[in-house]
């Protein structure tokens, strides 16, 4: 076989100079030549600034040396010596570019030389173009004022303050527009020059001219520009005729029809009257069209960079919190059975009477931390910055934009990447984007709501706490009209986070252990304290772990609801929680029954007829307080009490909204075996601390970020479908007891607040099923399938019989009230009594 001959390609000769020329131009491109090249134009720059410095020193010395000769034969004459601090030829180069050109402001010349060389360098913002336009304008207007100003005063100087171009240019505007004129384009000079240095010099000018003969108005002014008027003495107005008032009226309206329909969008109508001299200003009725609130102050752009530090809101230190009356009176149907009549003559019921002297705890005994306005570290702003776009880059991405929005711990960088760029491509990135920041817990939001930017949360390496004071003590807290307000703490744009509870209506806290749980509930409770009287809430803790709320204990007869016949408000036990979740369905069931007779439909409404005396109390009609239920360390109730407990709670997040009772759940393990979906279903509003997996992240919140937090505080709220990332306000364990002993310390009720008395399960059982006259047609066989399986479990009769829940149920009562089975014991199956058939049968033989 013949062999195949590779074929050499032959490579033309252009392609070696295309390489070349490449090279040649990508070296020419390279950040290092562009580095290198800025350093030499700015030491040129340098060199001639420090020539026309000295020139000015040691000028008259070396006129004599430098005069009549040409560059080349002064350096090459060593016998020469000046006294420049540039040598001859620095000497040589200044004396031409000053006497020859523009005088002393000939200096900015090297000065724009430097600036282009910074700006080679990437040290300085300052735009060429810019810097070119005020160079020249500085060398035409300083050569001419100085040279008709400062040659005429120093003839026998070295120096030409004017230069060449100067002297000439005055010299045609003295033929041309006189002395007199000469003098007026100096000042001219002058004024603009001010003007464009500083804008606040425009105002000044403007007040100086404005004297007080005629009325002339300046918005901007202030309260120097407000009206100034031409007599001191105010005139009196004539009253005009009828024809000109009705040529007013129609006027007016044609611009009213104006400001609907014939002006576009930014554009703002004024409606001025005619009236031009008053004793007082006359006032203008400004309609503008809806703008953007104002942002928060930027910090200085660095190219495209922008960070942005959010204001802190103003705090009240008013103390006691002053309390608003929201009770108003609303219109209702008067054909009510329960109706109280005259109630024009009675003053309105007061719930808060019986405590009247009552006074909230002192914003004194809250801790303030990070006191000081912190600044920025611009630095740590700037490095991240570049990581994220170098990041980006390395993997195809460019932006055109990044914008910094710094908060408390967490740092929002909102990025605009170029057109064409996949968003999931940028998501996919999150883990490269933490490993190049070096830091925990970063997020990726793709995109923003309500915003054309994708969103990066970087934690901050130096994080602030935020305090429960400055949460507190706000003007948006302190002011909010909400029925119960709860501040949680302060979202990454600085903003103080307040909801309503009554609108949620019922909460879900979740985190890992030691991320923030116990303290995010302290920071629940202690808004609920600073803003809503005793009379007006009354809060049910359960505490399976007996040492988190305990410290609530002395708020008992102000604040906490218990059975009547308990000792202790703070509910520790299994038992007593089911006992306590059935008296609260008990009293939601009271309440609305109280709202049907009332015939309104929430508890606000129904308060309201009361506090007009509008219902009976004699017919059982009472002041309803909010019942706020607190419930932590859910799962281990879950765990334990199974069925019992989740079967109340559930009837309670479905129908107690309206009737003001409210739940809070708290656990550390949101498992779907705890977190039930009929939990889920009636908790919309959920908060997330910081989970160990993206499971726990999905089953709190639907989606993923929880496992992506950095603890310490760090949350996200979620309300239906977007989440606020907050960082928690922090209460520490001596201030939630002295805020406790605060309130304990004041006259309280004669009792905490009592809730219904309901029977026990176990009781209902007894009476329910201890007629063993009408047994089940199944008893028998149900009985010995117990006992061959010595398992007492109600699933398995079902199983084994085919029948529903409530016939198994039954069946199950039946055995215990026989003593074939024992109590129930949550979600564990019951005892067996009977160990062998035979020992049944001598008892179903008895029961016959």
């Amino acid at each position: 076989m013949a062999k195949s001959r590779k074929r050499k390609r032959k490579i033309p000769a252009s392609s070696g100079k295309s390489q070349g020329g490449n090279s040649v131009l990508k070296f020419l491109k390279s950040e290092r030549t562009r580095f290198i090249f800025g350093v030499i134009v700015a030491f040129a720059g340098v060199f001639l600034l420090l020539a026309m410095v000295s020139l000015l020193f040691t000028g008259a010395k070396d006129y004599n040396q430098i005069e009549h000769r040409s560059f080349f034969s002064l350096i090459s004459d060593k016998s020469i010596k000046v006294d420049n601090w540039t040598g001859a030829g620095g000497a040589f180069i200044a004396e031409k570019i000053l006497n020859g050109w523009f005088g002393i402001f000939s200096m900015l010349i090297p000065i724009f030389i430097i600036n282009i060389g910074l700006r080679l360098m990437k040290v300085s913002d300052i735009s060429v173009i810019k810097a070119f336009f005020i160079t020249a304008y500085g060398l035409i207007c300083g050569s001419i004022s100085c040279a008709f100003i400062f040659d005429k005063l120093f003839q026998n100087s070295h120096i030409n303050w004017g230069g060449r171009h100067g002297t000439e240019i005055v010299k045609i505007l003295e033929n041309s527009i006189g002395l007199p004129g000469l003098v007026l384009l100096v000042i001219l000079f002058g004024v603009v020059t001010v003007v464009l240095y500083r804008k606040s010099s425009m105002y000044k000018i403007q007040k100086t001219i404005v004297n007080g003969k005629s009325k002339i108005s300046f918005p901007h002014l202030g309260k120097g520009g407000e009206g100034v008027y031409e007599d001191d003495v105010p005139k009196k107005e004539k009253k005009p005729g009828l024809l000109k008032r009705l040529f007013a009226f129609a006027k007016k309206k044609k611009a009213e029809k104006e400001t609907v329909f014939g002006k576009g969008v930014g554009e703002e109508i004024r409606v001025e009257s005619k009236s031009t001299f008053k004793s007082r200003p006359e006032k203008t009725e400004a309609i503008p069209l809806p703008i953007e609130p104002s942002k928060p102050i930027a910090q200085p752009k660095h190219s495209d960079f922008e960070v942005i530090v959010p204001k802190d809101e103003l705090l009240f230190v008013k103390t006691p919190l002053a309390q608003k009356d929201t009770t108003s009176a609303s219109p209702t149907n008067g054909n009510e059975s329960d109706e109280v009549p005259n109630v024009e003559e009675q003053e309105d019921f007061d719930p808060k009477k019986e405590l009247s002297s009552f006074q909230f705890p002192s914003m004194e005994i809250l801790k303030v931390y990070n006191s000081g306005s912190k600044e920025v570290d611009m630095r740590e702003q700037n490095d991240n910055k570049d990581k994220i776009i170098h990041t980006l880059r390395n993997y195809g991405i460019e932006i055109t934009s990044i914008t910094a929005t710094v908060g408390p711990t967490i740092t929002l960088y909102e990025i605009i990447p170029q057109a064409g760029v996949r968003i999931s491509k940028i998501k996919n990135l999150e883990d490269d984007i933490a490993l190049s920041l070096s830091a925990l817990g970063i997020r990726i939001i793709a995109p923003m709501p309500g915003k054309g930017t994708i969103g990066i949360e970087v934690p901050n390496k130096d994080p602030q706490i935020v305090s429960m004071q400055s949460v507190i003590a706000s003007k948006k807290f302190q002011e909010c009209s909400y029925e119960l307000p709860v501040a949680l703490g302060k979202t990454i744009t600085n903003d103080v986070f307040i909801f309503d509870l009554a609108k949620m209506p019922h909460l879900l806290v979740s985190g890992a252990t030691g991320q923030g749980k116990s303290v995010g509930l302290n920071a629940i409770i202690t808004s609920l304290l600073y803003k809503k009287h005793p009379s007006e809430m009354k809060m049910v803790l359960v505490d399976p772990k007996m040492v988190e709320f305990n410290i609530y204990s002395t708020i008992e007869k102000h604040y906490l609801a218990k059975l009547p016949d308990e000792e202790k408000a703070i509910i520790t036990d299994v038992t007593k929680v089911t006992e306590t979740l059935n008296s609260l369905t008990k009293e939601m069931d009271d309440r609305y029954e109280l709202l049907m007779r009332a015939h309104v439909r929430t508890i606000k409404e129904y308060n309201e007829k009361f506090i007009k005396h509008r219902l009976n109390p004699n017919n059982g009609h009472r002041y309803l307080p909010y019942v706020v239920v607190i419930i932590d360390e859910f799962g281990d109730l879950i765990m334990t009490a199974g069925k019992e407990i989740e079967m109340p709670i559930a009837r309670i997040a479905q129908k107690a909204r309206a009737v003001g009772m409210h739940m809070v759940i708290a656990t550390q393990r949101p498992t779907t075996n705890i977190i039930t979906g009929t939990i889920k279903a009636n908790f919309p509003a959920r908060m997330a601390f910081r989970v160990t997996s993206q499971i726990d992240s999905r089953t709190i919140l639907d989606m993923n970020g929880a496992n992506q937090l950095i603890g310490r505080g760090d949350m996200l709220f979620s309300q239906g479908s977007s989440l606020i990332r907050i960082q928690c306000a922090f209460v520490d364990t001596p201030e939630v007891e002295e805020i406790a002993q605060y309130i304990g310390n004041q006259r309280g009720f004669d009792a905490a607040f009592a809730l219904p008395e309901v029977l026990s399960k176990d009781g209902d059982d007894k009476s329910g099923g201890a007629d063993l006259g009408e047994r089940d047609p199944l008893f028998d066989e149900a009985a010995r399938l117990i006992v061959v399986h010595q398992q007492g479990s109600t699933s398995l009769i079902q199983r084994k019989f085919s029948i529903g829940y409530n016939r198994a149920g039954r069946l199950m009562d039946q055995l215990e009230s026989a003593g074939v089975v024992g109590p129930a014991q949550g979600s564990k199956p019951r005892d067996v009594y009977i160990s062998d058939e035979y020992s049944l049968e001598k008892l179903l033989d008895s029961l016959r």
